[in-house]
């Protein structure tokens, strides 16, 4: 396992992330297990969940999971760093949603409960929170972090200016603030390209690539078009929309000799933003799998064609669109 700092702190995290939203809607507490432990025999330290995740409204059911696991012992706990995320709806009352100071702190004891742990190293907000002001949320955060309940925050799905003012008022108040970015990244969507990962680069913040096979699109998916996932109405819909650069993209893993799933994990990792992409597998064979994308190295003639195939934004702001 190759391992980096996340962003620009000194902790360090394997170049692939753990990601746990299966665990429970997809794969059993038991499997889920089974897929923690050889993640750590693999030398995957960097484990990734919400407090939404298990889709079970105020039941935090893969904190649970990942929490039982946790409490089996043998140094689990030690040897990961532990994300979970605060905003997702909790509960159907007030408050029991996004980034009050209220939310955050009841929020965060929650997840210690379920996870069975008594800190997070990398608590992540789920979303940006526009009717919450900075300085309630900074507040908040410096508390949990005072109290030792929090080590490093992070933040997901933020466009570049929401990081470059969350930083700005971190800075007033001597605060460290955020350390990474969470986004929608892969092949096939790359916006983030306009102005989050240049803001990423500037601030220090790791970027962790979420959904970085595209639900499934760049993960081989012409093979395989009639099984799980890829048997549902949205799947087809999306395979027929970008069936032109699936095929194009699958003919050239295939003369590369390599799984269009591990070229897409090292294009991702090909970007010195990029800390860690999040797999999420749902077997052990899709999880050691995907090892294999370390060890792939794209030159430049590939990155061109995938260029070609699935074309960017045309680069950073403001030239990708203007003189």
């Amino acid at each position: 396992m190759e391992y980096t700092h996340l962003g620009r702190t000194g902790l360090s995290v394997s170049r692939l992330c753990l990601g746990t939203m299966n665990f429970g809607p997809q794969a059993t507490e038991a499997e889920s297990y089974v897929i923690m432990d050889r993640a750590l025999e693999l030398g995957i330290n960097f484990f990734d969940t919400a407090n939404v995740y298990g889709w079970k409204k105020g039941e935090g059911w893969t904190e649970q999971i990942i929490g039982r696991w946790l409490a089996q012992g043998g140094g689990r706990r030690e040897k990961i760093v532990l994300a979970t995320k605060v905003y997702g709806g909790m509960g159907d009352w007030p408050n029991e949603s996004k980034l009050s100071a209220y939310h955050i702190k009841r929020a965060c004891e929650e997840s210690l409960r379920r996870l069975q742990t008594d800190h997070i190293d990398l608590y992540q907000m789920h979303h940006i929170d526009r009717e919450t002001p900075w300085e309630e949320i900074w507040q908040a955060m410096e508390q949990l972090v005072s109290e030792g309940k929090v080590i490093y925050v992070g933040s997901s799905n933020f466009a570049g200016w929401h990081i470059a003012k969350a930083q700005s008022k971190a800075e007033r108040r001597n605060f460290m603030g955020l350390v990474c970015e969470q986004s929608l990244y892969n092949l096939n969507s790359r916006r983030v390209e306009l102005e989050v990962i240049p803001a990423c680069r500037d601030y220090g913040l790791g970027l962790i690539p979420w959904s970085p096979l595209a639900g499934g699109l760049l993960g081989g998916v012409l093979k395989k078009i009639d099984e799980g996932r890829r048997a549902s109405e949205r799947m087809q819909k999306a395979i027929e929309e970008n069936r032109h650069k699936i095929e194009a993209y699958e003919a050239l893993c295939a003369s590369l000799g390599e799984e269009p799933a591990n070229v897409a994990l090292a294009w991702l990792l090909h970007n010195l933003v990029v800390t860690a992409p999040i797999i999420g597998p749902r077997t052990l064979p899709q999880l050691e799998g995907s090892l294999r994308a370390l060890e792939i190295q794209l030159d430049e003639d590939t990155l061109s064609r995938l260029d070609e195939i699935f074309p960017g934004p045309g680069g950073e702001a403001p030239e990708a669109y203007a003189w």
